[in-house]
C-alpha cells in the first residue's frame, strides 16, 4: 500500500519530483513504509526526504526548509504521524504541498 501512496500523489501532482515522507523512525511501519516507498521513488523520478516525526519542533522546521523549494509534495506514513496531524495538516496546506495521508481522519481535520 505504501507504493501506491507515491503512485497516487505523481497523479494528482505531476510535477512533484521531491517527497517529504514523515514516520517514525523508532517504530516498525513507519521503517517499513519508508523502504517500500523508496523503492518505487527512483522509478518513478522523485527524491525522498525522510522527515522524523519526534517532536513538534523538529516537524515543523523540516517542512519548511523542505517547502522553500519547489515540486514537493507530502506523505505521511502510518507509525507515530496521528499524534501530530493537528501541525501536518495545516502546514502542508500552509505551504501548498499536495500531500497524501494514511487515514480518513486526516481529511475530517481539514486535509
Amino acid at each position: 500500500m505504501s507504493a501506491k501512496w507515491l503512485e497516487l500523489l505523481k497523479e494528482i501532482a505531476p510535477d512533484v519530483t521531491r517527497v517529504a515522507v514523515i514516520r517514525d523512525p523508532t517504530r516498525g511501519p513507519g521503517i517499513g513504509q519508508f523502504a517500500v516507498i523508496q523503492s518505487v521513488g527512483q522509478p518513478l523520478g522523485v527524491e525522498l526526504r525522510p522527515i522524523n516525526a519526534r517532536d513538534t519542533a523538529e516537524i515543523e522546521r523540516a517542512i519548511a526548509a523542505f517547502a522553500r523549494s519547489s515540486n514537493g509534495g507530502l506523505i505521511v506514513t502510518v507509525g507515530g504521524s496521528g499524534f501530530h496531524r493537528d501541525l501536518i495538516v495545516p502546514l502542508a496546506a500552509r505551504h501548498r504541498l499536495p500531500a497524501v495521508y494514511p487515514y480518513r481522519y486526516f481529511v475530517t481535520d481539514g486535509a
